[in-house]
């Protein structure tokens, strides 16, 4: 059987359960912090290399301190998410904004904080003057249309609703550059969840490039560039990951033919990856609950959609293992369900495994990011805890489970007692 591992047993998440019920998100501290220098160790030749880990794939304060200890800063897209950043100690040059249909309080904050606003449109230009003023430092989102393909998740660039069109992007750093303001940057963001290490070569070759035909013709200078992130994660067992080392050289050389070449060195190069920095080291942790054999046979899990939205959304595939059966052979096909009321509350169909049993423990892997991220409460279903799997061994709960008084938070059940 085709298996991916684990950095835990099943003993050790009987252990776990003693305290924390499932279901539960638990994240591998140890492998995170294996793979952030991975990272970093791989770009070091490029100049001024940064990540900026996208904070929507997993919005902890826990795991931003972790990134940070690492040397990495955040890709925020919200005025919630930019607190958390700077509750985690991110503040200033740690943080990179981004953000589009965007409200004057979240310029305003972004401002305050000192971290560097990527606009989204051109008309953001007098939207941020007249709410929160221009920062000495702006950046914009460069959508190339038709010069770049997308991919199935993200869509073809021209039907996006993100960034500036090349002439926009001419005429936006102009508008800039004659209020007065001397300091620039430049972002994409086309991809997401990318296998091919050469799309992102070629992401950095076309802004590179831009970034040449723009700075001569104004006559100003760009002091960094984003390259945005959508690198993928090996879902399915037989898949490889992406190599961090042969993206990093193919940048490094087109960073050499194109700026370097044209006498504008030095330029920064920063990246946002969110999906690729912890994606592979969570684990949806779920207990079987009920067995139904009709057409098909279904495996009823104390989860649901709302713990992990993937699989219903978009068909995607994670992987799963049963607890103390990793070395049994497929017995049948199942599908994998939640009790929601919705006939895509399925984590897997037709999914071959071991003959399972009611109490049975599965581990869905690969809900490090994009997992507890996107939970949601229709059906009044309740997001889970996030756990903690730390370097020593021990465990720490880092956001507990809601409760049936969280739901109802919200709603003033005394003003209905007089409601008519």
């Amino acid at each position: 059987m085709v298996s991916k591992n684990l950095p835990f047993t099943k003993e050790d998440i009987l252990k776990i359960m003693e305290k924390y019920p499932t279901p539960f998100h638990i994240y591998d501290e140890k492998a995170i912090r294996e793979n952030a220098r991975k990272m970093k160790s791989a770009f070091k030749d490029v100049p001024g290399f940064k990540e900026f880990f996208a904070v929507k794939a997993l919005p902890n304060p826990f795991i931003l301190k972790i990134l940070k200890e690492e040397g990495f800063g955040a890709d925020c897209s919200s005025l919630p998410e930019l607190i958390l950043a700077e509750k985690a100690g991110m503040t200033g040059d740690d943080i990179m904004f981004s953000s589009n249909d965007t409200p004057s309080e979240e310029f305003i904050k972004a401002k305050e904080l000192g971290g560097f606003i990527n606009l989204d449109d051109i008309s953001h230009i007098d939207y941020m003057e007249r709410s929160a003023g221009l920062p000495e430092i702006i950046c914009f989102r460069y959508n190339p249309g038709s010069l770049k393909e997308g991919n199935a998740i993200i869509g073809k660039p021209e039907e996006a609703k993100y960034g500036f069109t090349r002439e926009q992007m001419f005429e936006g750093y102009r508008i800039l550059r004659d209020k007065g303001l001397k300091r620039f940057g430049m972002h994409t963001m086309v991809a997401s969840n990318e296998l091919n290490p050469d799309y992102f070569v070629e992401t950095a070759r076309i802004l590179f490039e831009l970034i040449v035909e723009i700075s001569k013709e104004l006559n100003i200078n760009f002091e960094f560039v984003n390259l945005g992130g959508g690198i993928g994660i090996p879902y399915r067992p037989e898949e490889e990951p992406v190599s961090f080392e042969a993206i990093a050289k193919g940048v490094k050389e087109a960073y050499e033919a194109t700026i370097t070449a044209n006498g504008l060195h030095p330029l920064k190069v920063f990246m946002e990856c969110g999906r690729v920095i912890t994606g592979p080291y969570g684990y949806l942790i779920s207990q079987v609950r009920h067995l139904k054999h009709t057409y098909k046979d279904y495996v009823g899990m104390d989860s649901c959609m709302a713990n992990l939205m993937r699989p219903g959304m978009y068909g995607a595939y994670h992987h799963i293992t049963v607890l103390g059966k990793e070395n049994e052979a497929p017995a049948r096909k199942y599908d994998v369900t939640g009790s929601l009321c919705e006939n895509n509350d399925k984590f897997a169909i037709d999914r071959p495994l071991p003959e399972i049993e009611i109490g049975d423990i599965l581990a869905i892997h690969d809900t490090g990011a994009h997992g507890h991220a996107m939970g949601f409460n229709y059906n009044g279903k309740l997001r889970s805890a996030e756990l903690l799997l730390r370097e020593d061994g021990s465990v720490v709960q880092i956001r507990r489970a809601e409760t049936i008084e969280d739901y109802f938070a919200t709603l003033d059940f005394e003003a209905l007692k007089d409601f008519k």
